[in-house]
């Protein structure tokens, strides 16, 4: 009897002991997760993390891309990684943050990859969606496009849409639009 009394005597002493230090904050299964992802991730040498709110707040962080083949090569493509509290059953939202003459992500960087919309699955992670990213640079597709425009330009003249690319990527003018310089 005097044992249970002393074990509960110390547990009241560590639970004051933790209210003083402040209350620790429990995290969600998402969060979880997605620190058992970053953990795991298996970045290409062209890619890096970052965590812009600091390495405490897992769930916004940062990717830079930097192809090393394809029209892409030699630039430098940042993207924004939102996670939800219920992740992984719900996708990330992905932003690109570089402003990219690409058919498959428009001028305000919205991003087209099917496994951030319709085939996304629990069982996949950050580190599918990374190197979906890097494909997209190494082999963009004009057959499902968010930037119509440059679609058209890859599937009828893809010399035109590499001479575009690179005039974007120098910090030149397509079109309308001006790029600002991310080689």
């Amino acid at each position: 009897m005097i044992r249970l009394f002393k074990v509960k005597e110390k547990q009241k002493q560590e639970a004051e002991n933790a209210t003083a230090r402040g209350p620790l904050k429990k995290q969600s299964a998402g969060e979880l997760r997605l620190h058992k992802d970053i953990s795991e991730l298996n970045l290409p040498k062209s890619c890096t993390i970052s965590f812009p709110n600091g390495k405490d707040d897992l769930m916004t962080f940062e990717i830079s891309i930097k192809p090393d083949e394809g029209y892409y090569m030699g630039g430098k493509f940042l993207f924004s990684f939102n996670v939800s509290g219920i992740y992984p059953h719900e996708a990330p939202k992905v932003k690109c943050k570089t402003k990219v003459y690409h058919p498959n992500i428009d001028l305000e960087g919205n991003v087209c990859l099917n496994i951030l919309r319709e085939d996304w699955k629990p069982v996949l992670n950050i580190n599918t969606i990374v190197y979906g990213l890097y494909h997209l640079f190494t082999e963009p597709n004009h057959e499902d496009p968010l930037n119509h425009e440059a679609a058209g330009v890859l599937r009828d003249n893809p010399k035109a849409f590499r001479s575009n690319v690179k005039t974007a990527m120098a910090g030149g003018r397509v079109g309308d639009t001006n790029f600002a310089r991310c080689i």
